[in-house]
């Protein structure tokens, strides 16, 4: 457990600064933009390239690509040199060849993700879009370079590159809030100028995180050689293995297109409750996802992969018990926290420029719903990793399925049923309840995989863990009901809320979960102690 604690400390000190970064970009573009007309066409020009990219290339990544790096580097006699070269050479051509059809088919892709805006707001969406879409080849390349690096055991890089891109985007949305102040929501005035800033501005910052990391990949000995004997590349035994990962990842994009779908006609119907508050919230839920799961997941595939190649599948379980505690120490206090405090969260961080308490306040409640969702969200990526080790892509694939029928269903219903004010809290709590039996349904398959994943020993764990979070919780809600009792909320007084609520949650669960003597937790008190006592 030590060296996936430590390699999941160096990325997960990277990814606190990008998120942290990527915080003030969301709080400084959203008061720059709003989440009205403009940032739901903005919202959705950006998301665009990110599903295209996941879709055709990110999901064969970490499922195929992976594993297969490791495979050969074990087995070429040049170490899987020439093999990496032929990857990222293909990757180069399909990326460029991506960008540009998608550039061209623009006006049909926003079509497909909006649902009854007008003219305008089209033809704003899809001028961002030509300025945005050419990022999938930069955000692919850097991609396949931080896989490699990942291979190597060099995981600082791709988790410091996003951070440039932050930066980058936000001297790009303060410059653009300077110049057009509270005007710059409009999407009737805005012109194509404006745009042009905004899109480009988004593609410089990808643009950055690329260099960063191909500079990164050439430190540690890469050396590209465009090869096109693209036959060695082993793309016969890569596509029968992506093959159930591109329905996998087909299934969750067309799980995403429906809430996106429903978000933007909330939007219509609800100013400001639309497709932005849900894509804010959720950016914030995937903050202690990404600082903590992601590392741990992130250093955890490439051992369970060479566990499987060398022939020893039975060491995967007690690799995965020990990501899963890793995880779950910080993720149970954060959701419970969040499920508290999202509206103190939004509201020092959005109730700024062209935002208004509303607003933020509104988001904050999408993010209290997305708080219970947090460990089992997580939980189902890390099971996820356990069938990728085994290059099975099959079962996942029919896990999103389900996860996607289920999510679907009640997001359609959340959508004819409820208020539209209402109806993006509605499609978190569809998508939380997807992944809680999502989660179950995949531990289940996972376990019979490897003979037991130690199913009532993490149980055990989990509660203790949540039987330490609940004091925080309670603190937490007692200086929420104070503060907003004496103050009312605003900026000052959820800051107040966070640092004394949430902070101060967060060290009475570190003790009480220290005083439990939960191993994590002392592992990672000790791990501090010994930072601090250097």
């Amino acid at each position: 457990m030590s060296r996936v604690l430590r390699a999941s400390a160096i990325m997960a000190a990277g990814t606190m600064v990008s998120r942290v970064t990527g915080f003030v970009r969301t709080a400084v573009l959203a008061a720059a933009i709003g989440t009205f007309a403009l940032g739901d066409a903005y919202n959705v020009a950006y998301t665009i390239p990110l599903v295209l990219f996941d879709l055709l290339i990110g999901g064969v990544l970490s499922s195929v690509v992976i594993p297969m790096i490791v495979r050969r580097q074990r087995s070429d006699p040049d170490g899987g040199r020439a093999y990496e070269q032929r990857l990222m050479t293909l990757g180069v051509l399909a990326l460029t060849v991506l960008a540009l059809v998608a550039t061209a088919l623009a006006g049909p892709l926003i079509g497909l993700y909006s649902t009854g805006w007008n003219a305008r707001k089209i033809e704003v969406a899809v001028t961002l879009a030509h300025y945005i879409l050419p990022q999938i080849a930069f955000f692919g390349i850097g991609a396949i370079a931080g896989a490699i690096l990942n291979t190597r055991d060099r995981f600082a890089a791709p988790m410091w590159a996003p951070v440039l891109n932050n930066i980058v985007m936000i001297g790009v949305a303060i410059f653009y809030y300077v110049k057009l102040g509270g005007a710059g929501t409009d999407v009737d005035t805005v012109s194509d100028g404006d745009l042009l800033l905004l899109g480009l501005g988004t593609t410089a910052g990808i643009v950055a995180q690329c260099l960063v990391l191909v500079v990164s990949l050439h430190r540690v000995g890469f050396r590209f050689r465009p090869r096109f004997d693209l036959r060695e590349a082993g793309l016969g035994e890569m596509g029968r293995t992506a093959v159930w990962t591109f329905a996998y990842v087909g299934i969750s994009q067309l799980g995403f297109l429906v809430t996106t779908r429903l978000a933007t006609g909330a939007g219509e119907r609800a100013p400001g409750a639309g497709n932005s508050a849900y894509a804010y919230a959720y950016q914030f839920f995937q903050l202690p996802y990404g600082i903590i799961a992601v590392s741990v997941i992130t250093a955890m595939l490439p051992r369970m992969s060479r566990s499987v190649s060398e022939g020893r599948p039975a060491e995967i379980a007690g690799e995965f018990a020990s990501g899963v505690r890793l995880v779950a120490v910080l993720l149970v206090p954060a959701g419970l926290l969040l499920m508290v405090l999202g509206p103190a969260v939004t509201v020092l961080i959005f109730s700024w420029g062209n935002m208004t308490v509303d607003s933020a306040v509104h988001i904050g409640n999408v993010l209290q719903i997305f708080g219970l969702a947090l460990v089992p969200f997580s939980l189902f990526q890390l099971l996820l990793r356990v069938f990728y080790a085994f290059g099975d892509t099959r079962t996942p694939a029919f896990l999103a399925l389900g996860n996607v029928a289920v999510n679907a269903s009640l997001s359609l219903v959340a959508y004819h049923v409820l208020p539209a004010r209402y109806v993006v809290m509605g499609l978190a709590a569809a998508f939380t309840v997807a992944y809680v039996v999502g989660t179950a349904v995949a531990w289940t398959l996972a376990a019979r995989r490897v003979g037991g994943l130690g199913g009532r020993e993490v149980a055990a764990g989990l509660s203790r863990m949540y039987l330490a979070a609940l004091p925080a919780a309670g603190l937490a809600l007692g200086v929420l009901w104070l503060t907003r009792e004496l103050t009312g909320l605003n900026a000052l007084s959820s800051a107040i809320m966070l640092a004394v609520g949430g902070g101060l949650g967060m060290v009475l669960y570190l003790a009480i979960a220290h005083r439990m003597r939960i191993p994590e937790v002392s592992s990672i008190v000790g791990m501090v102690a010994g930072r601090v006592g250097r």
